[in-house]
This record gives C-alpha cells, structure tokens and sequence, in this order.
C-alpha cells in the first residue's frame, strides 16, 4: 500500500498514522501478556478479573490483540481505499485510550463489575467500525463495505464471550464465533494482499509463473469455508461440520497454492504471508480430523492452528512489512525480522503438537509460550524506534 497522503501534522509521530500505536502496543501486549498466561494456567497466579485463566487467555488474543492489529491495518489502507484523510492526532489518541480501557476493564472486572467491563470492552471494536464506515461510505467506496461484517462478528462474538462467561461460567460459543470472523477477515484481506505482494515481487525479482487472479473460485473458497465455520460454531461435533471442515481444508490449500507462493523463497517478507495462511486450510483440516479420529488428534489441535498459527503469523507477517514500508525503510526482513518469524513458526507447530500429549503442560506448550514471547515482544523491541518517529523521507 502507497503510503496515504495527509493534512499537516505537527504531533507525536507515533499518532500520525493508525499503523503505529496500535502495532506497537498491540504486539507488546500480546507478547507481554503470555508471562501472566502460563502462571495461571498452572494455577500460581490470580487476576483481578471475572474470566476464568482460559478465558483471559482467549479473549485477550482475539479481542484485545487481533482488534489492535486489524485497526492499526485498516485505519491506514482505508484512506487508500477511499482517498481520504487518515485519522491522526487526538481522534486516533482517544481510540488508543479506549482499546486500553477494555484491557484493563477485562482484567481487573472483579472491581468494575461483569456489565462495565462488556460495555467497556465492546465499546472499540463499535467504535472501529463507525469510523472505519464513515469513511468508506463518505469515499464511496461500496465494495470495501465487506471488511465491516467480521468487524460486527468479531464485536458480536465479544458480547456472547462476556455473557457466557457471566452466565454459564465458561465461554463456548463465544470463542468459536471469534474464530470465525478472525479467519474470515483473514481470507478476505489475506487474499487479497498475498497475490498482490506476490505478483509485484515476481515481476520484479522471478518472472514467470504469477498468482492467479482473484476469481469465482476464490469466492467458492471462501463461501465453503464461512459454511463450515458457522456449522463448527452452532454444531461442533456434527459429522457434517465436520465433512464441510475437511472440504474447506481442501479448497483453502488449493487457493493458497495458486499464489505461488513456492516462488518467492528468496524473499522472507513474501513468503511469512504464505507461512502464515497455510494454517488456515491446517485449521480446517485438524478440526475435521479431531472429529473423525478422536483418538489421534485433540479438538483443540485446529483451534491452535487458527489462533497462533494463522492469528499469529497473519499479523505478524503484515505488521513486519506494513511498518517497514510505511517508515521509509526497505522491504527486506533482515535477520531480526526472519527471526522473529521463524519463532512465531516455532510458536504454533510447538503450540499444536502440545495438544497431542495427554498433559498440556509438558516442554511443548513452554516452547510455544517462549517463541510466542520472542515473536511479539521482540517485533515491539525492535519495531519500536520506527514506529514512535517520522517516516524517514519526511
């Protein structure tokens, strides 16, 4: 993405464009968070907060993290979408403050109470997709209306989280709805970046064989795939969910594959956004597998896949190269960057193997927690000096 044009802006740097608060907090956060993530699971630490540890854990990656990173993407595509301004400055400070409202709502909700912490904790994800609305509506720019539905999923799924964990005790429905506006916002936008990024590098650097163009096929594709996450969510265990899984897993690696993503081998920074939605068809397929051979593969397995593998690596893969591009640096991942991938790699194989051990709490899982550490809270260490100054050609 050219980087959007703006008003004069004499503020803090790091307000400047929506990209830089919300990736440098958002990774820090979920990088940072994993340390309270362990000790509660093993039961040698308490939060001041109404979720149970496993829940913490889940909304905290799905509706504290993915938010901010998704925000952070689309407040700064958005203007290119629709040629408008991007938001800057105070309106940009007053979402940031909000976001992290909702963290501490969430975490320390046994002093606010279950309903403040709801209204709090929702109030960003609404806030998101009213400005996000306005703008496209004001550039008229109608078919990018559609990232707006797994915006309202998402804030949906977030309301059922809150209730279910108020009411029954432990989230259910609520984890899978999230999951499923998270890796439909994936296949949308990943879909439509991946072959982009892909094609510029391979008419620059490989010629030959090119991705192929968004077509029906991919439209297939995804339709299958938002079948077979709405019948997982309503009905897990079904045998048809399960046949719609195993469908989507195969129509998923099929999409993938036709963005030649074996051609860019030369290139980390095009290659971590193949890395990172192959698990996608992997989550599909673990999902389908876990109901057919019980016995072999856990029904978290494909949970994992799509959390930390196609969350995880999405987001990192995006923000490395967003921020990279957008302060003036080149678009080449180095060493630190293909680092901090190749944990994030470690992070979600580790995390999905942990789930076929009879105990969760064996080398596996502190394998998957460390990497994931490394991943996001290095990307914060070492993003950071960019994030918080101007682009270097200004």
């Amino acid at each position: 993405m050219a980087i959007p044009r703006t008003r004069p802006y004499s503020g803090p740097a790091i307000l400047s464009y929506g990209f830089r608060p919300f990736f440098l907090l958002g990774a820090l956060y979920s990088g940072l968070s994993i340390l309270l993530w362990l000790p509660q699971f093993y039961g040698e630490l308490s939060l001041s907060t109404l979720f149970a540890p496993t829940d913490w854990h889940v909304h905290e990656l799905y509706f504290g993290f993915l938010p901010a990173v998704a925000t952070g993407f689309l407040f700064t595509a958005v203007p290119n979408w629709t040629g408008r301004m991007p938001l800057q400055g105070n309106g940009l400070l007053a979402l940031v403050l909000l976001w992290l409202a909702g963290r501490f709502a969430v975490t320390f909700s046994i002093h606010i109470g279950w309903q403040a912490a709801l209204i709090i904790d929702v109030s960003f994800l609404i806030a998101v997709a009213m400005v996000i609305a306005r703008e496209i509506i004001a550039g008229e720019n109608w078919r990018n209306l559609k990232v707006l539905l797994p915006l309202a999923i998402l804030a949906a799924s977030n309301i059922v989280f809150h209730l279910e964990a108020h009411f029954t005790g432990a989230s259910d429905i609520g984890r899978r709805l999230a999951a499923l506006a998270a890796v439909t916002l994936i296949m949308l936008i990943g879909g439509r970046v991946i072959p982009s990024f892909t094609r510029n590098w391979l008419v620059r650097e490989n010629p030959g064989r090119l991705p192929a163009p968004f077509s029906s096929f991919d439209l297939l594709s995804i339709a299958v795939a938002v079948v077979a996450l709405v019948l997982w969510t309503a009905r897990p265990d079904s045998l048809l969910t399960a046949a719609a899984m195993a469908l989507a897993a195969l129509l998923q690696s099929l999409r993938l594959a036709r963005w030649a993503g074996l051609r860019t081998l030369r290139d980390p920074l095009v290659w971590m956004l193949h890395a990172g939605y192959l698990f996608v068809p992997a989550g599909f397929a673990l999902i389908a597998a876990a109901r057919f051979w019980p016995d072999v593969v856990s029904p978290v397995a494909g949970v994992h896949a799509f959390g930390v593998g196609a969350v995880g690596g999405m987001t990192l893969a995006v923000m490395m190269r967003a921020s990279l591009g957008h302060t003036g640096q080149k678009l080449k991942a180095g060493l630190s960057g293909t680092v901090l991938f190749v944990a994030l790699l470690v992070a979600a194989v580790s995390r999905i193997l942990a789930t076929f051990s009879d105990s969760h709490t064996g080398m596996a899982l502190h394998i998957a927690a460390f990497a994931w550490l490394i991943a996001f809270a290095g990307f914060g260490l070492v993003f950071a000096p960019a994030l918080s100054r101007r682009r270097r050609a200004e």
